[in-house]
């Protein structure tokens, strides 16, 4: 089959593009590269720099006619959400659109949806929450991704469409990009391997559920493969404390320097963890990559990328 992977030449989406394509099948990566890059990409994925906000890229859907599109193209930074609301929404909000009307008008027969799972869930009353947990996200960009669940809603009762809105966890690994909106392993990992030290805000005892990147591409596959339509958490079920995590990257790292620490950030979750349960059940999912292992290959590729070995390279 032929699959567009929006975002794709990005850290979790060239992991999808590489799943589909160890599969046998024929996948296109639509990316404007503002943060995505093509050195992420296997030379069999055919790239096309296009805006997901441009009449451009809608005609692109029409013309190639996919089967499938798995949409991480995205903007994901949530504190530039909470200064420009409208920048997210262009993105998040009318980008999507664009996007699921050209596949409606192409024969598009199933959306993938990177959703989240801490942004739309807020602060949890269950740990670890399932997918019932009621949805209260508490920034414009988890409002964003909120709405994106409820457009796949509305495209499956109008006009059939099938969907599945993969709700992710923290998800780190090779490829993360450790600049901007990057997460904290990456940040962590290009410091620790250089020999700086790394700042923790607030006192590390906030927790995250931290999921690798190639299982995060492994449920991509599988929710294409499978019947399942709606929502579905990607995660460990695991709370793993800021502290914890940069013990961890330390030791793999093979470092003993100590954390800083900073005033926490307002607004930040003190904890955040998904319940997998659902994902085993309707699509055969499960992590199966331990946080210890994840966290040594994560420093494994930041190690070669700093000793000038190419991405694809340097993740595998």
């Amino acid at each position: 089959m032929k699959i567009l992977v929006t975002g794709g030449a990005g850290f979790i989406g060239s992991h999808v593009c590489d799943a589909f394509l160890e599969k046998g099948h024929e996948v296109l990566a639509l990316d404007n590269l503002s943060s995505g890059r093509k050195e992420n990409l296997d030379p069999k994925v055919r790239l096309i720099e296009l805006d997901i906000r441009s009449p451009e890229a809608a005609a692109l859907i029409e013309r190639e006619r996919p089967e499938v599109i798995c949409h991480l193209a995205a903007q994901m930074d949530v504190r530039r959400s909470v200064e420009d609301p409208r920048f997210d929404a262009d993105t998040n909000i009318l980008g999507f659109l664009n996007l699921l009307e050209a596949a409606r008008r192409s024969g598009v027969k199933k959306v993938i949806f990177s959703s989240t799972g801490g942004a739309i869930y807020g602060e949890q009353d269950v740990f670890p929450a399932p997918e019932t947990h009621p949805t209260r996200p508490v920034s414009p960009y988890g409002v964003s991704k909120a709405a994106g669940e409820l457009y796949l809603g509305y495209y499956r009762a109008q006009y059939g469409l099938s969907y599945v809105a993969l709700r992710y966890a923290n998800v780190y690994g090779p490829r993360q990009n450790p600049h901007g909106e990057a997460g904290v392993v990456a940040i962590f990992s290009k410091r620790l391997v250089a020999g700086q030290p790394c700042t923790i805000f607030g006192d590390g005892g906030q927790t995250r559920d931290f999921v690798f990147g190639p299982e995060v591409a492994r449920a991509n596959y599988l929710a294409f493969e499978k019947d399942y339509v709606g929502a579905v958490n990607i995660g460990t079920g695991i709370e793993t404390s800021v502290n914890a995590l940069y013990q961890g990257l330390a030791d793999a790292a093979g470092t003993k320097l100590p954390p800083q620490y900073a005033p926490g950030k307002p607004g930040e979750q003190r904890r955040s963890v998904v319940d997998p349960s659902l994902a085993k059940k309707v699509l055969g999912w499960e992590p199966t990559v331990p946080l210890e292992e994840g966290l040594r290959r994560t420093i494994a590729f930041f190690r070669a990328k700093a000793q000038g070995t190419p991405a694809r390279s340097a993740a595998s």
